[in-house]
């Protein structure tokens, strides 16, 4: 009877202004069958650290920040 915790990144998307949403599952599984499951979650501006992130979520954010992406993003907090 091994319980087991693992957190896998489940959801990655990218919104109309840039940000990107991610949803992060953590599961207790035993023996091998998840019996309970919560969910985090958290959000990336355009230009964020990615730092602490993963690879999967860098690589999107990356893809998704374009230089005018992060331009309008910043301009739009200006505007605010």
């Amino acid at each position: 009877m091994a319980l087991i915790e693992q957190s896998i990144i489940d959801q990655i998307e990218v919104t109309r202004n840039g940000s990107v949403n991610v949803r992060r599952a953590d599961l207790i599984l035993k023996d091998g069958a998840e019996i309970g499951k919560t969910y985090h979650r958290h959000v990336l501006a355009p230009g964020a650290d990615l730092a602490n992130e993963d690879a999967k979520v860098v690589a999107i954010a990356q893809a998704a920040w374009t230089p005018e992406v992060i331009a309008a993003y910043q301009a739009s907090l200006k505007a605010a």
